[in-house]
């Protein structure tokens, strides 16, 4: 039998790993999101697109999401943070939903026209490659370490990854057929998506007990409670 010490002992050091690797995942999230916020919204501006300006400030607030996980976890007791990161990372879910409503149903109403813009099929392609790896990477990392905080924000990075999606979807069919409608429509559903996500952020539903960092390992510390979505 190992002695109880060295289970704790073991079991700290793991949780410190953990604790690097997720403000190693939020810092690449932080940096990709502040190239991405810039290129997209200068190459929205020079082509007169809403979806590509749109999708450059949902960057920017994915940074701000990002950024309260490193806040979080830059403090000596991450656990006593988390509810205040929780609380950003919902409000962050709730903007994007507020911004990306009102922004699909202009587009839907004033029929604008957006010129074709290589720099954002091509930014586009690159989010909706680079986006899943972060996301996966965070969110596996929060579920054993049992972080709300890494887990809901990891969903703020996948999201991400739908409207990059989205994003290249509505600018191939606008280029190609000229359907201006079919990007706002796509994103309404993913505002309806965001501000599901936000709602769980806000009540801390997004995760349950840490996974395989507990010195006795039983069955039942290692199981999630009803609606628990973090160990799915």
């Amino acid at each position: 039998m190992v002695p109880l010490n060295l289970e704790l002992g073991a079991s700290s050091a793991r949780r410190a790993l953990l604790h690097r690797r997720i403000r190693l995942f939020v810092a690449a999230t932080i940096a990709y999101n502040v190239i991405e916020a810039v290129v997209a919204i200068t190459a929205g501006t020079i082509a007169s697109s809403g979806a590509l300006i749109g999708f450059g400030l949902d960057s920017i607030i994915e940074v701000g999401s990002a950024a309260a996980v490193a806040w979080q976890f830059a403090g000596r007791d991450p656990e006593a943070r988390e509810k205040v990161a929780l609380k950003i990372i919902a409000v962050s879910f709730f903007a994007l939903a507020a911004y990306v409503s009102v922004d699909s149903v202009l587009a839907l109403t004033r029929g604008s026209e957006a010129e074709h813009s290589t720099v954002g099929l091509v930014l586009a392609g690159l989010s909706l490659v680079i986006m899943p790896f972060l996301s996966y990477g965070q969110r596996r990392t929060g579920r054993e370490l049992g972080s709300r905080s890494a887990v809901a924000d990891s969903k703020q990075t996948l999201l991400c990854t739908y409207l990059s999606g989205v994003l290249l979807v509505g600018l191939a069919v606008n280029s190609l057929w000229g359907w201006t409608w079919a990007d706002p429509v796509a994103a309404l559903v993913i505002a309806a998506v965001a501000l599901k996500e936000g709602r769980e952020a806000w009540r801390g539903d997004n995760c349950c007990a840490p996974v395989g960092l507990t010195a006795t390992r039983t069955e039942e510390s290692h199981s999630c409670s009803g609606g628990c979505n973090c160990c799915a």
